[in-house]
């Protein structure tokens, strides 16, 4: 934990300020809980002003989607109890599935509709007359709330999410910078480079969430947010390309088959790197370098030439790239919108690819709803007065946490606040507030607990602990209008909301939880999936939509790599690999159909053969893969033999020799050079 700055003391002065300003304001209007409007404001704040103004829009239109389900719900069936708990459990399942399909803020709203549906709902039973009263006021003192928290973060020394992307994003590319300097200078590879690059994707995927509140930012930022999202994906496609360089380059070099005018290239790309040259004619003029070095592929190829026909073809790719990377990123510096077109070949609805966790969500909609219905049935069943507070906080805990591996410790967590917010509140309502006669004193009394809490909610390790202490303390203490204190009440409130907490963290253990190291292996199994898919001529259509949700998942597994044990190495070390991979076979799929039929045949074999393996539970590729990937060159070249004007740069054919130079270095990077013809191209039967 860092020493607060000036900045964190900043945050957590305006937003005691807005929520002394929303007390006051609802205690003005006469609402009947006010204390909400203080416990959204905790909930809402955010060190950015962009993100406090996105989450403000999804809790308030969450807000409203669980009042009017809450209305509808309770009057209907508060003679039925038991039906009532299933139905608001549902509702609440729901939303949390749904919510979890979408990993970008967006989620709040949907997340936020079903809890918010507890919140109302289970108080309101003892008087479902007075549910349409209840659930406007609930709205009237969220708004409240959100408003208040907007307003002091956008007037009060506002931060900006701009300079904090601007930050990240020069730290990346310097590291992705040393990693192509390591690559073109051909050096030795560093032990650490593979967990290097996977970092370099998990960081990438991690500006999701820098890329919503860009876009409420409000100072002019905003007009970058689409070229954010476009680098975003651009980032994620220069580690399999800059991959797929350095392989070539080490086989090459292993064959010493490295031509001198190619280093010379290499060496001018270090340098063009390394001086940050973004002149459009410099790279314009290494591009036609490259294009004008690669070889002719006539009717029987060499596996040299093929494979330095790959390499230069990677590096038009990672020249295309970087050229983009540098403007968008002056966009981004600058606060204005992409109007240029782009170099790198790009699909736009990979922008918006993620990988969407279905197992995951349905898991934790069946935590969410076992966890309310055990709560609420120890409430019914023991006919508590204060109980309502069981299955409330369930629904909250298990929503809040759902994200995790293993939610169980952070709900916890929550729970330790919860009493660390009771104890507070307890001392605050029985030893402070009888002495406070006026609302100066109230917020005098009330500075040195919220002030504490927003200190620490600016740090990530104690952020949880310190929002759930300043939200379930405003709340337990209930400030009304005038003093009142109950302490049975509080104490079996306390109670309630301390036991729906260790209900979810029970019941999310038994039936949610799961470790790091078993959603990274579960990852990479969906990773085989879609390649079998791909293979079998489903799924993604183009290799670089693909690639992305392949590569979304890989900045998902990185982060969880620490977690995993020695013997799991060999598998991660072929991640990008497995990218590589996938982005061949469907270009393969694709070009296939300009090939002649012994040709298509050969690849129709192969692409089967890939969807066997995929699909099967072994790491390594069998050695019949291998003979069947040579039997598709083989194919391939007489193609090229027997129609030698088709064999352009630009023709099927050659695409779909990349694809298969690329399948096989990709799958067996250890296999001895191609040789043609190969033996079983005469044997079809072998390979399949």
């Amino acid at each position: 934990m860092t020493v607060p700055g000036w900045r964190d003391w900043a945050f957590a002065i305006k937003t005691f300020a807005a929520a002394m300003l929303a007390l006051f304001l609802a205690l003005w209007i006469d609402l009947p809980k006010p204390y909400w409007a203080v416990g959204t404001v905790y909930i809402t704040s955010q060190v950015l002003a962009g993100a406090t103004r996105s989450k403000a829009v999804y809790r308030v239109g969450g807000t409203l989607l669980g009042a009017i389900v809450t209305v509808i719900l309770v009057p209907n069936l508060v003679n039925a109890p038991e039906l009532l708990v299933l139905a608001i459990a549902l509702w609440v399942a729901l939303c949390l599935y749904v919510s979890l399909l979408d990993r970008t803020p967006r989620s709040y709203l949907m997340m936020l509709g079903g809890y918010t549906a507890a919140l109302i709902g289970f108080p309101s039973v003892g008087e479902p007359g007075a549910v349409f009263d209840t659930a406007v006021a609930r709205a009237q003192e969220i708004t409240l709330g959100i408003l208040c928290a907007s307003l002091m973060s956008s007037v009060v020394l506002p931060q900006s999410v701009a300079p904090t992307i601007a930050g990240r994003l020069e730290l990346w590319l310097r590291d992705a910078r040393g990693w192509v300097r390591d690559v073109l200078g051909r050096g030795p590879s560093d032990a650490d480079s593979q967990a290097k690059r996977l970092r370099l994707a998990a960081d990438a995927v991690a500006f999701d969430a820098l890329a919503t509140p860009l876009r409420y930012d409000m100072t002019g930022a905003e007009r970058s947010a689409e070229a954010m999202a476009i680098l975003r994906q651009h980032m994620l496609m220069f580690l399999p390309i800059v991959s797929a360089i350095a392989d070539r380059i080490e086989t090459l070099e292993r064959e010493e088959a490295l031509p001198r005018r190619v280093r010379d290239l290499l060496d001018a790309m270090a340098v063009w790197i390394e001086a940050g040259i973004t002149d459009p004619a410099e790279a314009a003029r290494l591009r036609r370098e490259a294009e004008a070095l690669a070889p002719d592929l006539g009717p029987l190829p060499g596996w040299h030439d093929l494979v330095l026909a790959s390499l230069l073809a990677r590096l038009v790719d990672f020249i295309d790239l970087r050229q983009d990377a540098r403007l968008l990123q002056r966009h981004i510096a600058d606060g204005t919108p992409v109007t240029e077109d782009l170099a790198f070949r790009y699909t736009a609805a990979a922008r918006t690819i993620r990988h969407r966790d279905h197992g995951m969500a349905v898991l934790s909609a069946i935590g969410v709803f076992l966890s309310i219905v055990i709560a609420a049935s120890i409430w019914i069943a023991t006919g508590w007065p204060d109980g309502a507070g069981a299955p409330m906080m369930a629904a909250v805990a298990c929503s809040f946490f759902a994200a995790q591996d293993d939610p169980a410790p952070f709900i916890l967590g929550f729970a330790n606040s919860a009493i660390v917010g009771a104890l507070g509140a307890g001392a605050y309502l029985f030893a402070v507030l009888p002495l406070a006669t006026s609302f100066e004193m109230l917020a005098l009394a009330l500075a040195p607990g919220l002030l504490l809490c927003g200190v620490f909610m600016t740090q990530p390790r104690t952020a949880p602990l310190a929002m759930g202490a300043a939200v379930n303390g405003s709340t337990m203490i209930a400030l009304q209008s005038s003093y009142s204190a109950d302490f049975a009440a509080f104490t079996n409130s306390a109670i309630a909301v301390i036991l729906g907490m260790w209900t979810a963290a029970l019941v999310t253990r038994l039936v949610r939880s799961v470790g790091a190291g078993w959603a990274a292996r579960r990852l990479r199994r969906v990773n085989r999936r879609s390649l079998a898919r791909a293979a079998e001529r489903r799924g993604a259509q183009n290799g670089l939509e693909l690639a992305a949700l392949m590569l979304d998942r890989v900045g998902l597994i990185a982060p969880r790599l620490a977690a995993l044990p020695p013997e799991d190495t060999e598998w991660t070390a072929d991640l990008l690999a497995e990218v590589r991979v996938g982005i061949n076979v469907v270009e393969l799929r694709r070009d296939r159909r300009q090939l002649s039929a012994e040709g298509r045949a050969a690849v129709e074999r192969l692409l089967a053969a890939l969807a066997r393996h995929f699909q099967g539970g072994t790491a390594a590729a069998p050695a019949a893969l291998l003979d069947t990937i040579d039997g598709a060159l083989d194919a391939v070249c007489r193609d090229a033999g027997q129609d030698k004007g088709r064999m352009t740069d630009r023709s099927a054919g050659r695409a779909a020799l990349m694809g298969l130079v690329g399948i096989r270095r990709g799958l067996f990077p250890d296999a001895a050079a191609y040789r043609h013809p190969h033996p079983s191209a005469a044997r079809p039967e072998l390979a399949a």
